[in-house]
């Protein structure tokens, strides 16, 4: 797996699990700013034994050390993907799309990651929300058709899914010029793989329907995953989601 952007998100952090975290492809590396070589194999080699040296030092130390050394082998990785990468796809120049961009490029180099994680911040709004959202709406859109697009060129759309899914839903009834945090969200599946259309059922708007001021659920997310791990990533979903969950038909088959 790869995170685009800083720092790790949750969703992609599990003690054995390798999640290499880029914030910028372009500039992405150990002690790249060190010119001389033989200078720079040095510091990476103190670095490394720094790391392996904190293994069997308790469970804190364990994952720092197969972090650190996680690291050393995305880093050296990773900068293969800049190298390889054409396209005259112009991605706009706002983080998501930039991520994207960078998400096509290590998916185009062909380094064997199966999972391309990013976010795209700044939903966070409980005032002026109108003048925020749209831009933010506006650069999601955007990134996702030029990320498409991207990998059609290339012949390398077949076997890409992507998820879109929102962090947390909104209450029904605004503050004033924004809305607070809600339960409920929506996710959306894109790709050539996927059939399109509405899985599960708008939530009404009704008040005696909400869920304590809230748009009711009626799907449990637990069930969209389910069905990408097992039909898509052609694992068994019941030990990673906790449970057995009914599936959704939204994936073609023979894929």
């Amino acid at each position: 797996g790869v995170n685009f952007g800083r720092g790790l998100s949750r969703s992609l952090a599990l003690t054995g699990v390798p999640v290499t975290s880029v914030g910028s492809l372009d500039n992405y590396g150990l002690m790249t700013g060190l010119s001389d070589q033989q200078e720079r194999v040095q510091a990476l080699t103190t670095f490394k034994d720094m790391y392996s040296q904190a293994i069997g030092t308790g469970p804190v130390m364990d994952y720092l050390a197969q972090t650190g050394l996680d690291v050393l082998r995305g880093a050296e990785e990773l900068k293969k993907a800049p190298q390889l990468y054409k396209s005259n796809v112009e991605y706009a120049d706002n983080p998501i799309a930039q991520s994207l961009r960078d998400a096509a490029r290590v998916h185009l180099a062909g380094l064997g990651s199966r999972i391309l994680y990013t976010q795209q911040g700044g939903y966070d709004v409980h005032a002026n929300e109108n003048p925020t959202q749209p831009k933010l709406l506006g650069d999601l859109a955007g990134a996702i058709h030029d990320f498409w697009d991207d990998l059609r060129q290339h012949n390398a759309a077949d076997n890409v899914i992507m998820m879109v899914w929102t962090e947390f839903g909104r209450r029904i009834k605004d503050n004033g010029s924004g809305t607070d945090h809600g339960s409920g969200g929506i996710a959306i599946i894109i790709g050539d793989s996927v059939k399109g259309g509405m899985y599960g059922e708008y939530p009404s708007l009704k008040p005696e329907d909400h869920l304590d001021g809230d748009l009711h659920f009626n799907n449990d997310f637990r069930q969209t995953y389910t069905t990408l791990l097992e039909d898509w990533l052609h694992l068994d979903a019941p030990e990673i989601v906790n449970g057995n969950f009914d599936k959704f038909d939204f994936i073609k088959n023979g894929h």
